[in-house]
Parts: structure tokens; sequence; C-alpha cells
């Protein structure tokens, strides 16, 4: 049975979703799926449908078929990651790897794969929307009040700015998520498991490429040499480090 918001001015204020399909039974399953759970959805059955309601709605969260008429999902992502930070999960096939791939470095945060359950679409849809808006929540070092700072990176968790070398940036919500992590613990080890645990929960259902795209994201925008990392250095076989501006452990 559908929830009751108990009045439409609650209806208006639940978070939305905007599902990008151009298979009507799916997009229709979902919308049905998404609205038991007290979302607000909005559908796009194109691309250029989509980009336009994710610029004047302004949703919570995109749920992107990359296959799709007028503009393709990854046209989608590129153009909605000009303007908004707003989560975006993919919808792929099961065959297509290097779309996820394209996807995630786009700038997608997310991606499930067809066919896929209602129930981890729920659960999924929900920790994006969650932890898009953690950052200012998330446990802080002792900078917890202030700013935090690591080789050309300063970034404000409050106000979720950051800059590098001095100007500003923008990162995604996990992008952001990546970094404030990594500077917190500056000089520690971090493993992949936990990252991935923090990042998008114990019970994340995807694979571990996908946090090696976000941090291939983030050394695009922090690194001189992305290719040869000084500051995001990988700790081969077990997961990542954050390095002062020597390039030692802080």
């Amino acid at each position: 049975m559908r929830r009751d918001w108990g009045s439409v001015a609650a209806v208006d204020t639940a978070p939305a979703v905007l599902v990008v399909e151009d298979e009507p039974a799916l997009a229709q399953s979902v919308q049905y799926t998404l609205e038991q759970e007290c979302f607000r959805v909005l559908i796009a059955g194109d691309g250029e449908q989509a980009v336009a309601l994710s610029r004047s709605e302004q949703p919570a969260l995109v749920l992107l078929d990359l296959m799709l008429p007028k503009l393709s999902g990854l046209d989608v992502c590129r153009l909605i990651r000009q303007d908004s930070s707003v989560p975006i999960m993919m919808l792929t096939a099961r065959n297509a790897e290097a779309d996820k791939v394209a996807g995630l470095e786009l700038g997608a945060d997310d991606y499930m794969t067809k066919p896929f359950s209602m129930r981890e679409l729920v659960a999924r849809v929900r920790a994006q929307i969650r932890r898009s808006g953690m950052p200012a929540d998330q446990p802080q070092a002792s900078e917890a009040e202030g700013l935090l700072n690591g080789g050309p990176v300063e970034l404000d968790p409050s106000r979720h700015e950051a800059r590098v070398n001095g100007s500003p940036v923008s990162f995604t919500p996990r992008e952001f998520d990546l970094l404030t992590m990594f500077l917190e613990r500056r000089g520690r080890l971090l493993t992949r498991d936990f990252l991935i645990a923090e990042l998008w929960g114990h019970d994340y259902f995807g694979d571990s490429k996908t946090l090696d795209v976000h941090v291939r994201r983030v050394r695009q925008k922090i690194e001189p040499d992305p290719a040869n990392p000084r500051y995001l250095v990988t700790v081969r076989g077990l997961g990542y480090r954050y390095l002062d501006d020597r390039g030692v452990a802080a």
C-alpha cells in the first residue's frame, strides 16, 4: 500500500527522482515502485527532455538509461554535469562495460545493470540521495570546524567548497566525500573495502571499478600529472594513501 504523506504539501516536499527511460513499461514500473516509497517521480522519455527537466525541476537524483533517442545517456550525463552535481545513477545493459566506465568518467555516481530488482533499486536510490547531503554530517577530524588542507587542495566541508592551487574547483558529491576522507586521514592507508563501505555502504552491490573511476576523476582535478600522482597514490593490492607536499606521509 502506498504510504500516506498526510498532505499535498508533504508530497510536494518529497525527494524528486528523474527517471530517464524510453521503455514505457519499465519507466512505469520504476515510477510505481518509487512512488510507493514516497518519492516524487518525473519521467523523461528522451535525452533532450531529460536535460530540460533536470535543469527546470532540479531533482534529488537522476536515474539515467544510456540508450535513449535524441541524445544518448552519455551526452545527457555530460550536459547535466556542466551545471549540476545531482547524483546520477546509470542503467546499463549487462555487456556494456565500456559504457559504464565512460559514464563514470563523465560524472555519474553509480550504475545498475539491467535487469535489476526493484528492491535493490530503492535501496541504492535511498543511499545515493542520503549520501549526497552528507558532507557536513560525516565524522570529521580535528579540523572539523575549519578547513581541510593537503598538498594543493583546500576543502571547506561546511560550505562544500574546494580550491586547488587557490582556484575554485567543482567536485561531484561523491568526489568531494572521497577527497574529504583522504584529507581527514592524511598519510593513512585507506583500503578499498573501507572506502567502498564508507562511500556506498556496507551493502553496496557494485564492483570496485566504480571506486577506481572516482579516484581517477579526483586525481584529474588535483594532480599536476594525473598519470603519475604525487598526492593521491596507490598502495598496490591494498588501497590508497594521501601524501603531503613533500610526497611523504603527513
